[in-house]
């Protein structure tokens, strides 16, 4: 049984999404929605690339940061908490 609820689901949505923007190569996003295989494979790109994979990864976090802010609450929660839906 999960310990979420759709009133967590803002809270969530803004942290992940602003820090899906402002750090998405390194995952932090992904930690925070409780995604650490997904984390880990970005944080390690990242840094085994010496950072040249940090671009395709910041692109992914730019992505998927707008993507979480336009969903509505309950969007949210359903795609990416309910139903983990690790990319995108």
């Amino acid at each position: 049984m999960s310990n979420h609820n759709p009133s967590d689901a803002s809270s969530k949505k803004t942290a992940a999404g602003i820090c899906a923007i402002l750090l998405g190569a390194l995952g932090i996003h992904k930690f925070i929605l409780g995604y650490t295989t997904e984390a880990l494979i970005m944080l390690l790109v990242t840094v085994l690339t010496c950072g040249f994979g940090g671009a395709i990864m910041g692109i992914i976090g730019l992505v998927e940061g707008i993507t979480y802010l336009t969903k509505s609450d309950e969007e949210f929660f359903n795609i990416y908490i309910a139903n983990k839906k690790g990319w995108f």
